[in-house]
């Protein structure tokens, strides 16, 4: 019998398939609406980091609640109903400071429905959580298809359908979370290490240290990428296909992380994703005019994204488990996706008039070269479970 048998497997997936469509309307797109909305790169920064920043506190407020309470699903449900809600404001006006208010509120909730839902479903799972990737892989199912359909609608159209277009995948996030259950208490791991003394392991500095710089490192690629190959001249149904491609090769990926993460180990899957991140990049800053080039920097997605996502969720749910699992969703996210795409998005829009994109790239580079070092020096493949 598959280990999945016995979860609410194509509930959990629905929820992936909702949510990263969302993420396919928003990333991609939402540069480009801010751009022609006659906002500066810098301005389109700061937006993007408002968004991002939000992950830094509002992830962990959340997980406490959670944690307190027992009721993640309860969380995921409401935040969600709360971020159509939040989100549709941006309809009445969009000058520069409500779209910032409008950003500041609804990305309080919907940065807060993933860390607990991830956490939910990793306790469905339970022993079986190398099958994690089995479920995720319908997120990106979800992102393919709409960043597909509006690289072609927007050829035609122009972006200010965006905010309608992540209105409705808001609203299939909230209508399929009332669909997944509560996870089981049996689950949990009884042992507890405090959160303060696993927070001193050096290897746990190190790991979020990673995802810090590895979620830098992405800031102008999910803030710019669609503008810069603009500006060298993709049509935007290619630039689609291209966003589309990386998440092709992110599938194939999770398919296949049940079987390497047990064979190859954790630590191992993270140095490969990080040393490839920094290639990417490299190749990004330094070749956008070479499309074959730019094919095999989309595809390594599947390590930059695709693979180091997979292991840094396997990572935290070998080290922080009990009742510290949906604390350590949670700090991957606002360490990671929050401070570190805050950070990133926000060097980003400084540096992209100058010294210009090339150097931005390259700079993303360089930050995943760092990670690379620190992960291969510092990083255990095992927690410690010391008390010391």
């Amino acid at each position: 019998m598959s280990p999945l048998s016995k979860t609410p497997y194509w509930r959990l997936s629905g929820f992936y398939f909702f949510y990263f469509a969302s993420v396919g309307v928003f990333v991609p797109f939402w540069g480009l609406y801010l751009q022609n909305k006659g906002f500066s790169a810098q301005e389109i920064g700061e937006l993007t980091a408002i968004f991002l920043g939000t992950r830094i506190i509002a992830p962990n407020i959340w997980s406490w609640i959670a944690d307190h309470k027992n009721h993640r699903m309860q969380i995921v449900r409401m935040t969600s109903f709360a971020a159509v809600l939040t989100f549709s404001a941006i309809l009445i006006d969009q000058s520069y400071l409500t779209i910032a208010i409008v950003m500041l509120v609804f990305s309080a909730f919907w940065n807060a429905s993933l860390p607990q839902f991830e956490a939910n479903t990793l306790q469905h799972l339970g022993e079986h959580s190398a099958h994690y990737s089995k479920i995720r892989l319908w997120g990106s199912v979800g992102f393919i298809l709409v960043v597909s359909l509006l690289g072609v609608l927007f050829e035609t159209f122009n972006t200010d359908l965006m905010p309608l277009a992540l209105l409705i995948t808001l609203t299939g996030i909230w209508l399929t979370s009332l669909t997944v259950p509560e996870s089981a208490a049996r689950h949990q791991v009884i042992e507890h290490i405090p959160m303060t003394r696993l927070l001193r392991q050096p290897t746990v500095i190190a790991f979020f240290t990673i995802c810090f710089l590895i979620l830098f490192s992405h800031g102008p690629y999910y803030t710019f990428y669609t503008i810069y190959l603009e500006q060298h001249h993709y049509s935007r149904t290619v630039i689609g296909q291209l966003w589309a491609l990386g998440v092709i090769a992110e599938i194939v990926v999770f398919l296949l992380m049940h079987k390497w993460l047990p064979h190859y180990g954790v630590k191992a899957v993270l140095v490969v994703s990080v040393l490839l991140s920094a290639l990417r990049w490299f190749i990004i800053g330094l070749w956008p005019d070479n499309m074959p080039l730019l094919i095999i920097a989309q595809l390594l997605h599947a390590a930059s994204f695709g693979s180091f996502h997979a292991a840094a969720i396997a990572w935290i749910h070998e080290h922080f488990t009990g009742k510290n699992q949906s604390q350590g969703q949670a700090l991957y996210s606002a360490i990671g996706f929050g401070l570190g795409g805050l950070t990133g998005s926000l060097a980003s829009g400084y540096l992209w008039d100058s010294p210009g994109p090339k150097t931005t790239f390259l700079i993303a580079g360089c930050s995943a070269l760092l990670a690379t070092w620190i992960a291969i020096r510092w990083l255990k493949q095992r927690p410690q479970h010391t008390f010391n």
